[in-house]
């Protein structure tokens, strides 16, 4: 038998991060090894995962990869851990949109055959938590709700309460419960998540949301209830491991610190199986990218954070600059196309110039500027997506970009969302950038496309 568990929730702001950090970093205080995934496409809290378990967390979406490819990533993500924490995402039923369950947490967990436990705010309730818990269990089709853990209870006496009701009612155990506790509230998702975890900030946190899951949850009982049947899986996206291990043809640069961190872990591992040595520096610290790269990728994540820093860079930013302009077969997302514009102009009028090979600039908003996913179709010389591919991804940022007056700016994609099709991005020579975070396991083609462009710009570098 394997360990997997999903931590479910009635809704945004449950708590599913806070209990599932926690639930993590108690197991490791006990020596289990935690393998982390987070449903859907965001990168904040598997960042969280990582620092408590030591392992990349992973991404699971059944809409961007599709449902084998779900399995697979599953797979090989906890090999050699003792239980696989799957956290979820906004409700249990929310996915791709309101008329089907695909890429919801609820879809995961039949993908994968998991015992499913679900978080319910019990503030301000008592009996009524057993009718919401009910209600999740009538509206599923088959999911395997094994249990349930309050949060933010006012009192012990105030749980009890609950934990009895939902138990008659509804047939399952209630794990435990956090208190309402000003204390152990998820530290507000700031930009300096990366540097801080690196110092080590948030480790006092972590170690106090153990010793609090310890005390009122029991552990035991979830590693009984995480029991299940081992998966049947067929791979989809690796043949085998030994790729991973196959002679490198290229070369890619992948700019990775605190200003950019955003990648899907398989989107490094397919350009690695593709033939693709992956090689790693940092803007921030001053490094420009690699003389021998032979491709070049810039993630997403804040480079508004550091806009002062990374205006300072001037080596860094001629370096970039110069070798887009050279025809390195370049990718940059979100954050990575913030850099590669003008400037960055922050919510008080700062303008920091950037890298400036986009003829614009990022005007930073408060109020989310985009959220969702994006279906993205290439148009003619994008050597990623060429005309005629698609691919799928996610969007999420706070600035819109205003093209500088009179530019010629040719869009990388087509891209579809909720909304409809726009025109996305930019494009020239061999540049692909715009906001949207492709998730390569939705096009694999991509690696081929992208590996083959590296190759000719090597040799006709010789």
């Amino acid at each position: 038998m394997d360990r997997r568990i999903v931590i479910a929730g009635t809704g945004s702001g449950v708590g599913k991060t806070t209990l599932t950090i926690g639930m993590m970093a108690a197991l490791q205080k006990r020596g289990i090894t935690v393998q982390g995934f987070k449903c859907g496409p965001d990168y904040i809290d598997p960042t969280y995962h990582s620092a408590v378990t030591g392992r990349p967390s992973r991404n699971l979406d059944s809409w961007m990869t599709g449902r084998d490819a779900v399995k697979e990533i599953f797979e090989r993500g906890s090999q050699a851990s003792d239980i696989s924490i799957i956290e979820g995402v906004m409700g249990m039923f929310d996915g791709k949109n309101p008329m089907t369950d695909e890429g919801s947490t609820a879809d995961i967990g039949r993908i994968l055959g998991a015992p499913i436990v679900l978080i319910v705010n019990i503030a301000s309730m008592a009996r009524s938590a057993a009718a919401i818990v009910k209600g999740f269990q009538e509206f599923g089709h088959g999911d395997n709700i094994v249990g349930v853990i309050a949060n933010r209870a006012g009192s012990e006496g105030h749980y009890k309460m609950v934990k009895q009701a939902i138990e008659q009612e509804c047939g399952v155990p209630v794990l435990g419960f956090l208190p309402r506790d000003v204390n152990i509230e998820l530290p507000e998702r700031h930009l300096g998540l990366v540097p801080s975890i690196e110092r080590g900030e948030l480790q006092t946190f972590f170690e106090l949301l153990a010793d609090k899951v310890t005390a009122h949850i029991d552990l035991d009982l979830l590693l009984d209830l995480a029991a299940a049947e081992p998966i049947d899986c067929k791979s989809v996206l690796f043949t085998s491991d030994d790729q991973l291990e196959a002679p490198k043809r290229v070369k890619i640069a992948i700019a990775k610190d605190a200003a950019f961190h955003f990648y899907y872990p398989e989107n490094l591992e397919l350009l690695e199986a593709g033939g693709a040595e992956c090689v790693f520096f940092s803007p921030l610290a001053g490094e420009e990218v690699p003389p021998d790269a032979d491709g070049l990728y810039i993630g997403g994540g804040f480079p508004e954070e550091f806009a002062e820093r990374l205006a300072a860079e001037e080596g860094v930013k001629a370096s970039v600059r110069s070798r887009i302009e050279e025809g390195i077969p370049t990718l940059a997302e979100c954050g990575g196309f913030m850099f590669l514009t003008e400037q960055i102009v922050d919510t008080t009028g700062n303008e920091f110039p950037m890298v400036g090979m986009i003829p614009g600039k990022v005007n930073m908003q408060t109020k989310l500027a985009a959220l969702g996913y994006r279906e993205a179709s290439g148009v003619e010389g994008n050597f990623l997506l060429p005309l005629g591919e698609e691919a799928r991804g996610h969007e999420f940022h706070y600035s819109t970009f205003q093209a500088k007056e009179g530019a010629d700016v040719k869009a990388a994609f087509q891209s579809k969302g909720r909304l409809g099709t726009k025109a996305d991005g930019y494009l020239t020579g061999n540049l692909v950038a715009g906001y949207t975070h492709l998730h390569f396991a939705s096009n694999p083609n991509m690696v081929k496309e992208w590996i083959h462009a590296c190759k000719q710009y090597q040799q006709s570098r010789k």
